[in-house]
């Protein structure tokens, strides 16, 4: 049986990408070691985190001054990252509070420096995006892009008189933005573009050296960038299967192609969401995401029934997180419209026999 796979991250991967990762796991290069037993510093990795670097900063279209990394870790590590990098001795920033990981990053920011609370929807469990007026002063205005717990995007990405900094993490190469307005963009990886191990950073290096800190050598963004993402030792599958992925968005057509079947799959489920009247969806038109469709049952019906059957179909990976319950849809780049079209088949299954 086929497996549907919405898992919120890891993420699913194309079929292509996990063999071609597999064969390198047997023997990369023409020494016939592992990828996963060479040196980090053999010419054969360098070539890797070379074509990543680029890759990445060819198809978000970043200008020549920007600085990629590809680092360990993940984004929790990038909100005090951020702060050290960006914010002053003395200085303020501000901050959207859009979910879980936004209000991680104010509180990681606040060891460091004033933060502005400007906008919060965590009085109605994070359902959609406040509006604001975006700051005119400060060092910087950080947002998360995408609110994968909550189901919840900005769909018009702000602007503002300052810097932004963004964590993108779970969509980051789903759609192009201009990435003038930012000082500084930060991602997991696992969510959209690879498996979990590496962390994704685009920095504008001009931004860099101003807060008068003494940042930690490993937090000091400069530090990576002086040795090209090797400060210590990368990990190198992560990295290598984050290349895999970046050649295989590019022969898909790029973000244009990413983009327009984000909206396909996420147009068809909240299509289906909104017709049955077995299910309600969480966050507000306006404000839904295209990675996350977040839903539940509404009140009365058998939960057991429909868990039952969407297992049947080879459904994994719905449960909705325990903040939010319910179920959570995640469609990330790879996951393909077949995969929608069973679930959205198996919710109008679900009606005809329990409605």
């Amino acid at each position: 049986m086929q497996v549907h796979n919405f898992s919120a991250g890891p993420c699913i991967l194309p079929q292509e990408v996990m063999q071609q990762a597999a064969e390198a796991v047997r023997s990369f290069g023409p020494g016939g070691l592992s990828l996963i037993e060479m040196s980090h510093r053999s010419k054969e990795f360098v070539a890797v985190m070379d074509e990543a670097r680029d890759l990445a900063k060819s198809l978000l279209n970043l200008p020549d001054r920007y600085e990629v990394l590809f680092l360990q870790g993940g984004a929790s590590l990038g909100f005090l990252t951020a702060a050290y990098n960006l914010l002053p001795e003395g200085g303020r920033a501000s901050y959207a509070d859009t979910g879980t990981w936004s209000n991680k990053s104010i509180k990681e920011a606040k060891r460091l420096g004033s933060i502005d609370v400007i906008a919060s929807s965590k009085a109605t469990n994070y359902d959609h995006i406040p509006s604001f007026e975006a700051p005119a002063d400060g060092s910087y205005l950080h947002i998360t892009t995408n609110n994968t717990i909550f189901g919840t995007q900005y769909a018009e990405l702000p602007t503002a008189g300052i810097p932004l900094v963004a964590d993108m993490s779970s969509d980051i190469f789903s759609r192009s933005f201009n990435p003038e307005d930012y000082a500084l963009i930060y991602a997991g990886a696992q969510k959209n573009m690879g498996p979990a191990g590496t962390v994704f950073y685009a920095v504008d290096p001009e931004r860099l050296g101003h807060t008068g800190r003494d940042i930690p050598a490993y937090l000091d963004l400069q530090t990576h960038i002086d040795k090209d993402s090797m400060f210590n030792t990368p990990p190198v599958f992560s990295v290598y299967v984050t290349l895999l992925m970046l050649r295989w968005m590019r022969d898909q057509g790029g973000l244009q192609a990413m983009q327009d079947r984000a909206a396909a799959r996420s147009q068809a489920m909240y299509a289906e969401i909104d017709r049955n009247p077995l299910f309600v969806g969480h966050a507000a038109e306006g404000s839904r995401s295209q990675m996350n469709a977040t839903f539940r049952l509404a009140d009365g019906v058998d939960g057991a029934a429909f868990d039952k059957l969407w297992a049947d179909a080879g459904i994994s990976g719905i449960k909705g997180h325990r903040s939010v319950g319910g179920y959570r849809a995640s469609m990330y780049n790879a996951l393909p419209m077949e995969s929608v079209e069973v679930l959205v088949q198996t919710m109008q299954h679900f009606e005809q026999h329990h409605g």
